[in-house]
């Protein structure tokens, strides 16, 4: 900030790593500065140069960093893959630094170049997608064919909530879900998971589980074990099951 200036403000990486979102450790900071001011990148210091500079930074220790949407707008239009931008917000919302409404007018009025890695991640967190191993579950439901489940749906039996799994296809009854350590740390989480399963079994639902690594390795397998668990669920009556979709 000493060399960028007073009205500069911190993005990026760092930005995202002070305001408690999970980003890989990074050697470069990320400096915004307004498009007026002449500054140039300089050892570790990277400059942008805009028009739209936040109007609210965020404050922590004297330095001006940008809010968090801003952070993993410019994050993203990095040299990223999908998976990273994918990673950085599904983390932000779920640590709740900032909304998807939030990050949907990032997207919107900010620069339309190099945009598409944040608009992808978007349309998936939209569909109700919590983390990345859901992400590559719908990616793999998308380039299998299968029927378009709905994701992250409240089911109910009358009036009494039953479990919220990850995809859920009404007609078959079939719910999939997606089981990582990394997104169910604790014990007592993992109990849930295996209790929300036996909730579902119990009403005649046919519930699926893979592992996010079972989904990026076996991936033609899954899609196999999942197609014919929709087929055979569309041969019984459909369950009595009411699904809420996630907002």
């Amino acid at each position: 900030m000493l060399y960028a200036g007073p009205e500069c403000m911190i993005t990026g990486y760092a930005a995202l790593q002070r305001q408690g979102v999970r980003v890989p450790m990074t050697e470069t900071i990320d400096v915004l500065v307004p498009s007026r001011m002449k500054r140039q990148d300089v050892d570790f210091i990277r400059v942008h140069r805009t028009a739209k500079m936040p109007q609210m930074p965020v404050v922590h220790g004297g330095l001006h960093w940008v809010p968090a949407a801003r952070a993993v707008a410019d994050a993203a239009r990095g040299d990223l893959e999908l998976t990273e931008v994918r990673a950085i917000v599904a983390d932000a919302v779920q640590n709740k630094a900032c909304t998807i409404s939030e990050l949907a007018e990032e997207l919107r009025t900010g620069p339309k170049q190099r945009s598409g890695m944040l608009r992808a991640a978007l349309e998936e967190v939209a569909d109700g997608i919590a983390s990345i191993a859901e992400g590559d579950l719908r990616k793999l439901i998308k380039n299998g064919r299968l029927p378009e489940p709905t994701y992250n749906p409240r089911l109910y039996v009358g009036s009494e909530f039953l479990a919220q799994p990850d995809v859920w296809w009404k007609d078959a009854g079939v719910a999939g879900e997606v089981d990582s350590r990394e997104w169910h740390l604790s014990p007592a989480l993992w109990a849930r998971t295996m209790n929300r399963h036996d909730k579902m079994s119990a009403q005649g639902i046919l519930v699926l589980h893979f592992s996010p690594r079972r989904i990026r390795s076996d991936g033609a397998n899954v899609t196999a074990e999942l197609r014919s668990a929709i087929e055979s669920g569309r041969r019984r009556p459909p369950l009595p099951i009411r699904a809420v979709p996630s907002r």
